[in-house]
């Protein structure tokens, strides 16, 4: 397929992988692709798979694969980044399953035209959970050698009983009215905390990623709740899982000013979101990973944010130290 140069600019090839139409028209998703230089090309690979609300941006981490002998893919999955068009709701499907042919081509394309040997599969947030579920799917057929989840969205951030009434709400909603928008409280503290032109050091798109993220429709949330039990029940991925987490969580509030006559509720210093998840529950990573697979290392960060790449220096080198601690015991060197 043909490549062009991606947003990112130099060393960055951008593939269309066109995938037909669905009720919202024409559907395209984005390989994005950086080889490792040198006369000798790589025959390993890593595909990163992103997040809600997010699509591939952190060229930091494509700098540590090539480094260590990677030639890196990540894919901006349909109607998000890259892929997302002016006739589609952004980041939204019926099933997880959905995205499945997206990552059939690009793993086609990584192994059969591009060659590698040995494939890293790293995903993040929900794309860790669709990545779990993709390679549950594909077990057997020796397509990945590993699997890297970065704060997989394994469960809803809510008590027990939240959690089931808001599954039964969409599940029923989803129904009659697919993409009817959900009452989910959205805080910008975190976005906020990331990028550069807020408190954070990351340059991102904001059309693509922005602070108050997107609706979370009723269809949608019914998907995810279906993979994340379809995962609780036990799957069988068979090759080695590396989940990492941070520490710790925290529950942000909106930095949106309260209306005139309301009492002002405290925020949440910035400060406090430099060092914790504040998405999800690392406590439902760390109870849900061992049904992964038989071969899963669970890996706490101390100070690490939701994407634990984006981590404050310290907590982001050892993250790196930690993934290639695991790689260099778990991954063929070929």
């Amino acid at each position: 397929m043909e490549a062009t140069e991606d947003v990112l600019g130099p060393g960055y090839e951008a593939i269309e992988l066109p995938l037909g139409n669905d009720a919202e028209g024409e559907v395209v998703a984005t390989l994005v692709r950086r080889r490792r230089p040198g006369p000798e090309p790589s025959r390993r690979a890593v595909l990163y798979v992103h997040g809600f609300v997010d699509y591939f941006f952190q060229t930091h981490l494509a700098d540590f694969y090539v480094e260590h002998g990677f030639d890196f893919y990540a894919l901006d999955l349909r109607k998000h980044g890259r892929s997302l068009r002016p006739h589609q709701t952004p980041n939204f499907v019926l099933s997880l399953s959905d995205y499945y042919p997206e990552i059939d081509e690009a793993v086609r394309i990584v192994r059969e035209e591009d060659g590698h040997d040995v494939l890293l599969l790293n995903g993040h947030s929900t794309g860790g959970l669709v990545a779990a579920l993709w390679a549950d799917r594909v077990k057997g057929r020796g397509l990945v050698d590993g699997i890297f989840l970065n704060s997989p969205f394994l469960d809803i951030a809510e008590p027990l009983v939240m959690r089931k009434v808001g599954a039964g709400v969409a599940r029923a909603l989803g129904r009659r009215f697919p993409q009817a928008k959900l009452p989910a409280a959205v805080s910008d503290r975190y976005a906020r905390s990331l990028h550069r032109d807020h408190e954070g050091e990351w340059e991102f798109d904001l059309a693509w990623k922005p602070l108050l993220g997107f609706p979370v429709r009723a269809a949608w949330l019914a998907a995810v709740r279906r993979g994340q039990l379809r995962l609780h029940a036990g799957l069988g991925i068979d090759v080695p899982v590396l989940v990492m987490s941070s520490e710790r969580s925290v529950r942000p509030k909106s930095s949106v000013r309260p209306k005139s006559n309301a009492r002002p509720k405290p925020k949440l210093a910035v400060a406090d979101l430099s060092s914790a998840d504040a998405v999800l529950d690392v406590a439902h990573m760390a109870r849900w990973a061992p049904r992964l697979g038989r071969h899963v290392t669970l890996v706490r960060i101390d100070g690490g944010l939701h994407d634990l790449v984006l981590s404050p220096k310290p907590a982001r080198d050892e993250v790196f130290a930690e993934l290639i601690r695991w790689m260099t015991a778990y991954l063929p060197a070929r």
